[in-house]
């Protein structure tokens, strides 16, 4: 059954694919269409999204005093204080929802962009490349969009609840501006997306046999103090409980990595195989022009040379 269905799928849709030894101008026109359609459905997308961005800034403010409780999947308020939004430019407002309507509209239309990218490379892939890519992609889409939930239901409450209450703690007054609101809520959501993305890459480093789970278990230390690197760099907020909610995952998710190339690690040639070939390649080539194939005589079976005189 799985065989039949690869066989359909060889005849059906990756052979009528096949690159027909296009001219580079034809495939630069190829890709400026391409490149039009998804922008044009992005484009489209976005003026949908913007008649709600201001139901989507609603969703943004969420996690600001709400936390989420897993075991029954709901929004439980926190103990703090109302927190007003203000705008310190005249035109903030605006550009925020214009923010937020583009980001939501790039998210919705990239299965659409997904498949203009894959129609525009599959010709030029071989068969096990195009095997191997298509569940690639589709995997790495949805650690993405796992990362950004885990984002928005645990870590950004947890992150928010903590820094507004030892503010509120210390006397002052919370009052937050829409821009660095949404630019921080944004930025955590995008950089969860691609820690979660850090064990497939591995995996496929590991595929194309750049690493391997040796390699990666003995740069252990390098890599945790890399991740705490990363972190602070990445983080939007400079205090060492954001970075080490950040440095964490993307440490476990190393640990992950390791495991995952352990599995899909390429196999090298055996060191056995290796040593045999070089001797089978240079038995034939070390005879003599005249004598290959001839066996090595013994001493039983010298033939003498007959005395006698010599002719004339």
């Amino acid at each position: 059954m799985l065989n039949d269905f690869n066989r359909w799928l060889q005849d059906s849709v990756f052979k009528p694919l096949e690159d027909k030894k296009m001219p580079v101008m034809e495939h630069l026109v190829e890709l400026q269409v391409r490149l039009t359609r998804a922008v044009l459905i992005t484009a489209v997308v976005f003026v949908a999204t913007f008649f709600y961005a201001d139901t989507l800034v609603k969703w943004l403010r969420i996690p600001l005093q709400n936390m989420f409780v897993p075991s029954t999947l709901s929004w439980e308020p926190t103990d703090l204080p109302t927190v007003p939004f203000v705008f310190l430019a005249p035109g903030e407002a605006l550009w925020q929802n214009v923010k937020v309507a583009g980001l939501f509209a790039v998210v919705l239309a990239m299965p659409y962009i997904l498949l203009e990218v894959w129609k525009f490379v599959v010709p030029g892939l071989h068969v096990q490349e195009r095997r191997f890519v298509g569940p690639f992609v589709l995997l790495s889409t949805l650690a993405f969009f796992a990362g950004v939930c885990f984002s928005f239901f645990f870590v950004l409450p947890f992150a928010l609840n903590f820094l507004i209450s030892y503010g509120v703690s210390a006397g002052f007054i919370p009052q937050l501006s829409i821009a660095q609101y949404v630019g921080f809520a944004l930025w955590f959501l995008l950089v969860f997306g691609l820690i979660f993305e850090v064990p497939l890459a591995i995996t496929l480093m590991a595929k194309l046999g750049w690493v391997d789970a040796p390699f990666l278990r003995r740069y252990r230390k390098w890599a945790l103090l890399g991740a705490f690197i990363i972190a602070a760099i990445l983080t939007p907020t400079p205090d060492p409980f954001n970075q080490c909610l950040m440095a964490l995952p993307m440490y476990i998710f190393y640990e992950v990595g390791i495991v995952s190339a352990g599995f899909f690690n390429k196999k090298k040639p055996a060191p056995e195989e290796a040593d045999e070939a070089p001797a089978a390649a240079a038995g034939p080539a070390g005879r003599g022009p005249g004598g290959a194939g001839m066996p090595k005589s013994a001493d039983g079976d010298y033939v003498a040379v007959p005395s006698g005189s010599p002719r004339r």
